[in-house]
């Protein structure tokens, strides 16, 4: 049977994640509800599961199935789960073609809002936090988690899951009142990312030395890693397969 991949953008501010639980709203139960009229039951796999509130602009997701007629069923999937999600593509691929396994790199974006009053446009998708923050501070701390380290400082621990990781890159960049992270990698153990966040906080308020991040990481002691942000702030922004990340433009232009 053939296999297919659709790439995927949602706001997960009104589901429990992406995977599908009982009895709650989920992206995945969603998206399989709408596809079962033209597929069956399917298995569906995805690159980056996303906990509750976190959202993705480049999302990605495969499944096999009988024959079908992608554009007729693209048009189907958008107006049955849109507006909070959205099926930016359907296309059929190679055999063997995995979600998550073929995968080989994921990006994503952490968004604080830096002032005061929080943007009643953007606060679904940002952190809004008052105190000042030191964002070159943030960054040059960052510089420590890349390369291949154990992220066990920085991870929700799960029982026989490794937490060794490859970064890529790990930056942070203020526009106004806004700072972003932009962190890629081979992919991410849970709670990864908005942990980082947490700690280059702690960083950016003066609470930690930019020295710290790497004494922490070192230390591969979860009690040391200051908890993780907010959800509602990171997004999954890509995914690659064998081809480069795509990086954001502003780490292009500033390298």
């Amino acid at each position: 049977m053939p296999t297919y991949r659709i790439d995927l953008a949602y706001d997960g501010s009104s589901f429990h994640g992406y995977a599908k639980q009982p009895s709650v709203r989920t992206v995945q139960g969603t998206l399989e509800t709408a596809l079962f009229p033209h597929t069956g039951t399917v298995d569906t796999f995805v690159a980056g599961r996303t906990d509750k509130g976190v959202h993705a602009s480049g999302q990605v997701v495969s499944f096999v199935a009988g024959p079908i007629d992608v554009e007729r069923v693209l048009r189907s999937l958008n107006r049955q789960i849109g507006p909070e999600i959205a099926v930016t593509g359907l296309r059929e691929v190679a055999e063997g073609f995995h979600a998550r396994f073929s995968a080989t790199g994921r990006a994503y974006r952490y968004d604080i809002n830096n002032r005061p009053v929080h943007d009643p446009f953007r606060s679904s998708f940002e952190w809004t936090y008052a105190d000042a923050l030191d964002e070159s501070a943030m960054d040059t701390a960052c510089a420590s988690l890349v390369g291949e380290h154990d992220f066990a400082a920085f991870c929700r621990k799960q029982e026989n899951r490794p937490t060794v990781r490859h970064v890529e890159w790990c930056r942070w960049h203020r526009q106004g009142d806004r700072v972003e992270l932009a962190i890629g990698a081979s992919s991410f153990c849970h709670q990864m990312v908005r942990s980082i966040v947490a700690v280059s906080v702690e960083v950016g308020r003066g609470r930690l030395d930019p020295a710290d991040v790497e004494v922490i990481l070192d230390s591969q002691d979860r009690n040391r890693g200051r908890g993780a942000a907010p959800p509602h702030g990171l997004t999954l922004v890509a995914v690659s397969y064998g081809e480069a990340l795509v990086r954001p433009s502003w780490m292009v232009e500033t390298s």
